[in-house]
């Protein structure tokens, strides 16, 4: 198949990639579209005169030329959906796009392929979420996919690069830039460990409307996308809607309900939108992921959700010992009385945080 004729069939007017699949489905190959006399096209769905009249064949074709000189510079893989490389979970979704443009080493049809979104603006208890997140997922040997973007998605690709995990960008422009231009550094290093993806060409410039088109390659080439802060109106919520719509899991950790950056996770949850994320034993179980024999096990973690400051600076001073801690250690380290620790501890039990073993010794739950 000539790669030229597949690039230029995405630069054709009013041919979408529905449209572009018909057509390719029809007459053979995206070259038969381009030299089909005009009765065959009429006989495609969809196509009627008014469109062949608006097909700006030559003109794709140089634009197509073009780009060819771009990808073969920089080292770019154009994938059309025929092709065997092309994600076959993406390729299950009714809107996916007919051809990408990737970079990189990353196996876009990888056993385990999990998507992380969230919002630009994460707070610490996010960014806490997602690493931790990130480190329990190392063992499962997962392809994490994320937007690039600011806040939690950036967050992801780094701590992934941090954890040797595979992680893949996909963009919402084309692959002649990085925005926001504070994440090429990343970008750069996310080449050797997974890579970047994008349906736009060169010089497309990243558009305000190409941000939720880009989401649905998000959320299409995942097993699962998990939602990590989300405010009502975010992206993130975008991502989710379309995951759902394609009938693939969706998970969300929940937050205090006066966050407004927890407000689109507590949603989805409330509406089932999204299945309750407490820690990575709730994604294996839920998509039966068999734990790797040669690793070790990692230790659940615990949402500090309720804690007030107080407690939560409690909580994480026994989380950083491995031994339980006795409650006469605990009162010298905090500097707090003894009966206000208690008070504390007596609470943080009942919420379900930690666990008091005998002698009056403590270790998160």
């Amino acid at each position: 198949m000539s790669v030229l004729h597949q690039i230029a069939l995405t630069f054709l007017k009013n041919i979408g990639p529905a449209i572009g699949k018909l057509l390719v489905s029809h007459l053979g190959s995206a070259e038969a579209v381009f030299n089909a006399p005009k009765h065959k096209l009429l006989d495609v769905p969809g196509i009627g005169d008014k469109t062949i009249r608006e097909l700006n064949f030559d003109d794709a074709l140089q634009k197509a030329a073009d780009e060819i000189k771009f990808v073969e510079k920089n080292g770019i893989e154009v994938i059309f959906y025929t092709d065997k490389r092309y994600p076959k979970r993406l390729k299950n979704c009714f809107d996916s796009p007919i051809l990408l443009y990737s970079k990189g080493n990353a196996d876009l049809n990888a056993r385990r392929i999990i998507s992380i979104v969230g919002t630009r603006n994460a707070t610490d208890y996010g960014r806490y979420l997602c690493a931790q997140l990130i480190e329990e997922l190392q063992q499962y040997d997962v392809l994490v996919v994320s937007g690039l973007a600011l806040g939690i998605d950036v967050t992801a690709h780094r701590e992934c690069l941090k954890n040797n995990v595979t992680t893949v960008g996909v963009l919402g422009h084309g692959l002649d830039r990085i925005y926001p231009s504070q994440n090429k550094g990343t970008a750069d290093k996310m080449l050797e460990h997974g890579g970047l993806l994008t349906e736009y060409p060169s010089n497309t410039i990243p558009g305000r409307e190409n941000f939720p088109q880009r989401n649905r390659i998000v959320a299409g080439i995942a097993d699962a996308t998990i939602v990590i802060e989300a405010s009502i109106k975010g992206g993130a919520l975008i991502t989710a809607e379309i995951a759902n719509s394609y009938n693939r899991d969706v998970f969300a950790f929940p937050g205090r309900m006066d966050d407004v950056y927890s407000e689109g996770c507590n949603f989805l949850i409330r509406n089932n939108k999204a299945a309750l994320l407490t820690c990575v034993a709730d994604l294996a179980y839920s998509l039966g992921w068999e734990k790797p024999d040669n690793t070790k096990p990692v230790e659940q973690f615990m949402l500090p959700l309720d804690l007030s400051a107080e407690e939560r600076t409690i909580f994480d001073i026994i989380q950083q010992h491995k031994a339980p801690l006795a409650i006469d250690d605990l009162t010298i380290k905090i500097n707090m009385p003894m009966s206000q620790l208690a008070m504390n501890l007596l609470n943080m039990e009942m919420q379900g945080f930690i666990r008091s073993l005998p002698g009056k010794m403590y270790r998160v739950n």
